[in-house]
């Protein structure tokens, strides 16, 4: 068994006579990642769907609450689809309970999707900046996380984009993520005019008077500050 573990884990391939060949690049991880349905999200949330993917682009802290296990794990697996371009499912703890060692590992992460069954959670806006009560359909963001979750003319262009391509029956889910990250990384595009080397030449920065003197909408701008420093490009 090692031995298998070993060499699947080194090569990639693992053969014996039993049961023939295994091969790691038949299981591709990305089909593991569209296990869930954006389709069924948006179905849900509509253009509200926008408030989890701004949320997720800024990396902030998303509790799902279900009374069912099984709807919020499907649920949550889903959503970091919305950021595809992160590819990164270590942000997901979809079964949290109101445990104080649990949580107490939950908040040493930057951001997260945590998923709960337990109701007593949303009173516990000290864990979330966006709270989504799945069995109710609604979505609310935390009173201190408004200032950078504030939505303009950017958002809504995002969200009338998310629920034309998951209302579209031609369809699939992966071809709704797809043009959900074209659009992401169309963001990214208005927000690389504004970067500048660091001083030792390492990563980029935000440049904030460029930024500002570039005028956008309020909302806009603001947006594009908290991407910025979500993304760890503010000078220190």
């Amino acid at each position: 068994m090692m031995e298998s573990y070993i060499a699947v884990l080194t090569k990639g391939i693992c053969q014996s006579e039993e049961n023939g060949s295994f091969l790691s690049k038949d299981f591709d991880a990305r089909k593991a990642y569209l296990a869930g349905s954006i389709k069924d999200v948006v179905s849900q949330f509509g253009m509200e769907t926008v408030i989890l993917h701004t949320a997720l682009m800024l990396k902030k802290r998303i509790v799902v609450y279900h009374p069912k296990i099984e709807a919020v794990q499907e649920f949550t697996r889903t959503l970091p689809a919305l950021v595809w371009h992160r590819q990164d499912w270590t942000i997901l703890h979809s079964y949290v309970h109101l445990d104080a060692d649990e949580l107490e590992a939950l908040q040493l992460c930057p951001g997260y999707i945590a998923g709960f069954v337990d109701s007593e959670v949303s009173n516990r806006s000290d864990l979330y900046d966006v709270f989504v009560n799945l069995a109710d359909s609604e979505i609310t963001i935390a009173p201190h996380a408004k200032e950078a979750m504030t939505m303009g003319k950017l958002h809504k262009e995002m969200g009338h984009l998310i629920v034309q391509s998951a209302e579209d029956p031609e369809k699939s889910d992966s071809q709704v993520i797809q043009d959900i990250s074209l659009k992401t990384k169309e963001i990214f595009t208005n927000l690389a005019p504004f970067s500048e080397a660091s001083g030792d030449g390492g990563k980029r920065v935000l440049n904030l008077e460029a930024l500002k003197q570039r005028r956008f909408p309020p909302a806009t701008e603001n947006f594009l500050y908290h991407l910025a420093a979500a993304e760890q490009m503010l000078k220190i």
